[in-house]
């Protein structure tokens, strides 16, 4: 008997992770069909997520100070470089939403729809949600998962330490980082119980069709973000490295942005990303803070939501946008996406403080956040998909822009 579990779980340990996803997928489609409602297996998928949330803020605080402690006295240019890839990539996202919802108008039927938080009231209080988050209670942060906070508080902590932490304090947390990572591993390792679980309880509840009410909505939604992911970034990559980026792009989204697309949390999908950069033999002094950061600033599939609602919301009024504005408002997508993580709804609860730029009151604004939340199953997965995918896809390309000019060659399975 012994033997005979050992040979399964030899069995399963050997066969792709991504084989195994997909396994999952389609067993929890097809149990959803078939035998609805069942609690336990609805408690897969909340392990999982629970699970990845519960280690990555840890994961987070320990991989940070432990590389400022022990690492070289800058990040230097490849940090930089991945901070201007993640703020370009969103205003692109911004730009490319309103040309699409030009190209392809969408009106609403507005519900008075109840919506959960408080909307902010321009982009001063983003700014101030940020910087306070930012020195909110460490043990707080840890706990709550405010990955602002956890950075903050990181490096500081690093950086104190760093000329005066022994040989013995820097070896402590370096080996308290390889305990959580080992870990994640574990939790990575039954991804697919749980992406069973989470396409059950989406099955089961929603059905195999979703909204049709909202269909052109949606399709300009997912069309835009996969044009971003699929085009937009892909051109960003190519113009950094001059090499075909579409195998580095089609490995983010296979590793990173399918399992962010079932757990619809960023903050879920940074131990995944970890372990993809470690994969793509990034440093890890580097993408152990870049990553985190992304999921906080690097949000273009937040900015393609922030601004085709409201665009939306501006076509159902029947107002007219001129250039200026439509300029402004990519402009103000993209910094209200970038602090979306600071701000209790996410994105959704930010299309009110963008509707403000073209006069429409609170009210109707809500109503279209309502929308989002009637339509939040298919918009967030995609869009945290598209969010979490592409912070290690520019954490690799700035590092393998770095390698390009140090004459180091890239990686021949990734640019052969």
């Amino acid at each position: 008997m012994s033997n005979s579990l050992n040979n399964v779980f030899s069995w399963y340990s050997r066969t792709s992770l991504i084989l195994r996803i997909i396994a999952g997928m389609i067993i929890g489609t097809i149990l959803g069909v078939t035998v609805p409602k069942i609690e336990a297996i609805y408690l897969l998928g909340d392990f999982f997520v629970g699970a990845l949330k519960a280690i990555a803020p840890v994961l987070v605080f320990f991989l940070v100070t432990s590389s400022l402690i022990r690492g070289r006295e800058s990040l230097g240019g490849k940090f930089r470089l991945v901070i201007w890839l993640y703020v370009i990539s969103t205003l692109c996202a911004s730009v490319l939403s309103v040309v699409a919802s030009f190209l392809f108008p969408i009106s609403l039927t507005l519900p008075a729809a109840g919506t959960s938080g408080a909307a902010p009231e321009g982009i001063g209080e983003i700014l101030k949600n940020v910087l306070i988050g930012m020195i909110s209670n460490p043990l707080v942060s840890i706990s709550e998962g405010r990955y602002l906070g956890i950075l903050f508080w990181a490096a500081v902590l690093g950086l104190a330490m760093k000329g005066i932490a022994s040989e013995t304090t820097k070896q402590f947390l370096h080996d308290c980082a390889d305990g959580v990572s080992k870990i994640v591993k574990w939790i990575i390792g039954f991804a697919p119980f749980g992406i069973l679980g989470l396409v059950y309880n989406n099955v089961s509840t929603n059905g195999v069709s979703f909204f049709s009410e909202y269909a052109g909505l949606l399709a300009l939604l997912v069309g835009t973000m996969l044009f971003v992911a699929l085009v937009a970034n892909p051109l960003i990559v190519f113009i950094m490295l001059r090499k075909n980026p579409y195998p580095l792009v089609y490995k983010c989204l296979k590793e990173s942005g399918v399992t962010a697309f079932f757990t619809r949390s960023s903050a879920a999908n940074i131990p995944l990303n970890m372990e993809l950069c470690r994969h793509l033999k990034l440093d890890e002094e580097v993408y152990s803070v870049s990553i985190p950061l992304g999921a906080t600033i690097n949000m273009s599939g937040a900015a393609v939501t922030i601004t085709i609602f409201v665009l939306a919301a501006v076509n159902t009024l029947g107002i007219s946008v001129d250039v200026p504005s439509a300029i402004l408002l990519s402009f103000m997508s993209a910094v209200g996406a970038c602090g979306a993580s600071g701000v209790a709804g996410g994105s959704l609860l930010l299309i009110p403080m963008a509707c403000a730029l073209f006069g429409i009151d609170q009210n109707t604004a809500m109503q279209v956040v309502g929308v989002g939340f009637i339509v939040g199953v298919v918009q967030d997965s995609f869009e945290t998909a598209i969010n979490s995918s592409s912070d290690a896809l520019f954490a690799a390309t700035a590092e393998y822009s770095q390698w390009k000019k140090e004459g180091k060659p890239l990686p021949e399975e990734l640019f052969s």
